[in-house]
C-alpha cells in the first residue's frame, strides 16, 4: 500500500515527518506481508486438474458402490427365494401332518 502524495503530507501535518515515515514504513511492510500471504494462500488452492482428478475417482468409486449395491440386492433376493421355498415346504408338510393327525382324531372318536 503506497501512499499518495497528499495523504503523506497529512499525515506529516497530523504526527510529524518522523513519526509519518514510521507509519508510512509499516503500512507498506503490512501490505508486502498480506501480498504474500495471498500468493501463499493461492499456491495452496488446488488446481482445476486436481479437482477433475477427484470428480472422477468419486464418480469411479460411486459406479463401484452401485455395481456392489445391485450384486448384493440379487444375493439378497436369491436367499429370500430360497427361504421363501423353504418356508412353502415345511408349510405343506405341516398341513399334511395335521390332515393325518385329524383324520385318525375322527378314527378314533368316531
Amino acid at each position: 500500500m503506497v501512499l499518495l502524495f497528499d495523504d503523506a503530507k497529512k499525515l506529516e501535518k497530523a504526527v510529524g515527518e518522523e513519526a509519518a515515515e514510521v507509519i508510512a514504513h509499516v503500512l507498506e511492510k503490512h501490505n508486502e506481508q498480506s501480498k504474500q500471504d495471498l500468493e501463499k494462500a493461492k499456491s495452496e488452492l488446488p488446481s482445476k486438474a486436481d479437482i477433475l482428478a477427484l470428480k472422477a475417482d468419486i464418480l469411479a468409486t460411486e459406479g463401484n458402490l452401485k455395481a456392489e449395491i445391485y450384486r448384493l440386492e440379487g444375493q439378497m433376493d436369491a436367499k429370500i427365494q430360497a427361504a421363501k421355498s423353504e418356508t412353502i415346504k415345511w408349510m405343506a408338510g405341516m398341513l399334511m401332518v395335521q390332515a393325518a393327525t385329524v383324520a385318525a382324531l375322527v378314527k378314533l372318536l368316531g
